[in-house]
């Protein structure tokens, strides 16, 4: 009967029918609307998401919602790179309305970073459907985790459909110091964190004490150590330079190196795949023969602003990383370029420490020092978070 009554509200939509795709993964916004729809039925939510947030069949969660009409789509908030998943890193946008529903889109990423009080005012649910990309510095994880905290002020109950970690279970690099904590890096978690959206929910509301009235709807048939190419679910891109799984399962590692001046692959066809500069020397590719081949590319309107249209030198990572650590690899590399060209590489410590999540040991001039201050820390740091972070699971 459900499905009857799913295939009415769609026509009556005026929206073409479609059967559920088969996959290995049932996204939670089917198990939402199957087996939890008494949470949003007859009730006016906000819904925080954007058009990477796609079910089997590449539909919108926000399509979904309006075509099964049960619940009144009243408010719509959009993170970073706006609902559209299209916009550059950084780049602010102001609020507008949807076409099709007449409901405010509120920007999350201008002067507000969270919903306001006037904004969630009349919403019995604020519902949250982003697509994570197991990366610390990414910041859809900072941006519900200040929606939890508003909504919890303002007494309105959050419901996270959760969404596979692409990258799968693996936890690496440094564990966050709450000291560094910023937008780019909120939580005290790995820089790879090893854990689906859902959970990290679970974690920052209790860890973080923020207390809010919390549902997580988990998903069905996912497997915490699986890739997301082991789902049969549709791969969006979650923004302009995460195109594909690669740059995906290598963005944990080389998004470090948007706190040099080397550019990190943006406006190319591998974002965070490679990374180059003018004066990098591929005389001394041996020095890097771990960190793949040599490679010329020449960025086109980067969204960092690095050597636009700038033929560069550079190394391309092209190994797989589904059983690698793309974090000491970047780390590693971070630290022969260094050594190799002192007078040339330079590092934002600033930046660096904002998207490591830890500052440098005291004396230490820069990158040169992680692998002796930092690197042996950091599997005991993980150690002891994953056994608190294990309360937090929702899959084995």
């Amino acid at each position: 009967m459900w499905l009857l009554a799913f295939v009415l509200a769609v026509i009556g939509a005026g929206t073409p029918a479609r059967p559920y795709a088969r996959t290995p993964v049932t996204p939670s916004i089917d198990i939402l609307l199957s087996d939890s729809a008494h949470l949003i039925d007859g009730r006016r939510i906000g819904v925080i998401t954007n058009a990477a947030a796609v079910d089997a069949n590449r539909v919108m969660t926000l399509d979904r919602l309006i075509a099964d009409g049960r619940a009144t789509v009243a408010a719509i908030f959009a993170p970073e790179h706006h609902f559209s998943a299209s916009l550059r890193p950084g780049e602010e946008f102001h609020d507008s309305t949807d076409r099709r529903t007449g409901a405010p889109i509120y920007s999350l990423y201008d002067r507000n970073r969270a919903p306001t009080r006037e904004q969630l005012a009349g919403l019995h649910a604020l519902l949250v459907d982003l697509p994570d990309v197991g990366a610390r510095p990414y910041t859809y994880v900072s941006t519900m985790v200040l929606a939890m905290r508003a909504a919890r002020e303002a007494g309105v109950p959050v419901v996270v459909l959760d969404r596979p970690n692409p990258i799968g279970c693996l936890m690496a690099g440094p564990v966050l110091d709450p000291r560094n904590s910023s937008f780019i890096g909120m939580l005290p978690i790995p820089l790879r964190h090893g854990m689906t959206i859902g959970e990290l929910a679970r974690f920052a509301n209790r860890e973080q004490r923020i207390h809010a009235d919390l549902r997580v709807i988990p998903l069905r048939g996912w497997r915490r150590c699986m890739w997301f190419d082991e789902t049969g679910l549709p791969f969006v891109a979650p923004s302009p330079n995460l195109p594909d799984l690669e740059s995906v399962a290598w963005y944990p590692g080389t998004v470090l190196f948007e706190a040099t001046n080397m550019s990190a692959g943006r406006g190319t066809d591998a974002p965070f795949r490679q990374v180059g500069a003018p004066w990098f020397d591929p005389s001394l590719w041996s020095l890097f023969s771990a960190f793949e081949d040599t490679v010329t590319f020449t960025p086109r309107s980067p969204g960092d602003g690095k050597y636009d249209g700038v033929t560069l030198r550079g190394l391309r990572m092209v190994r797989s990383t589904r059983s690698g650590d793309p974090v000491d690899v970047a780390v590693r590399l971070m630290a022969r370029l260094a050594h190799a060209f002192p007078d040339s590489f330079r590092v934002d410590t600033a930046g660096l420490r904002l998207r490591m999540g830890v500052g440098f040991d005291r004396g230490c001039p820069g990158v040169q020092c992680l692998p002796d201050a930092s690197w042996n820390r950091w599997p005991r740091d993980i150690a002891r978070f994953r056994a608190k972070a294990r309360r937090y699971f929702l899959y084995l």
